[in-house]
């Protein structure tokens, strides 16, 4: 599939291995939830929980290794922030960021390209949220809004 904003086709990426299990793998489920519970409540997203994971303990994978994915296991204790989804909250602070930086840079016309790019992703993902009804339906993109979502 092409690419959206730039004249390039493919995908590159890497592809996970047939095997499923890892030999290595020690721990077991109750104390992968510990530290995935403990991640959280430092203020982790399930992304960068899943890196911390992956480099640090070994687990190449939380779903083949446990059956679980690590927002389920976040959720199931509470620990997961339910304000948006992910992705979704990832782009809201990229286009905060760039409303500030615009505010002190006047005249950096790549950086207003990219906050439009960035709000058009938004409204996209939040029409499909909406469908998936993980976003109320009169939810709308809002800039003033969006600084009191991101810390």
């Amino acid at each position: 599939m092409a690419r959206m904003y730039s004249r390039k086709k493919g995908k590159s990426s890497s592809s996970k291995p047939l095997q499923r299990t890892s030999t290595w793998m020690k721990l077991k489920p109750a104390e992968v939830d510990e530290i995935i519970v403990k991640l959280a409540k430092q203020g982790k997203q399930s992304a960068e929980i899943g890196l911390i994971l992956r480099d640090g303990y070994g687990i190449p994978s939380t779903r083949d290794a446990y059956k679980q994915r690590v927002a389920r296991i976040m959720k199931k204790h509470g620990v997961y922030n339910e304000i948006l989804p992910e992705d979704m909250y990832n782009l809201v602070k990229r286009a905060v960021n760039l409303r500030k930086h615009m505010d002190n840079n006047k005249k950096d016309y790549t950086s207003y390209r990219g906050l439009e790019l960035t709000e058009s992703k938004i409204r996209r993902l939040a029409k499909f949220y909406k469908k998936q009804k993980a976003l109320p339906e009169k939810w709308k993109w809002n800039p003033e809004k969006a600084k009191l979502w991101v810390k």
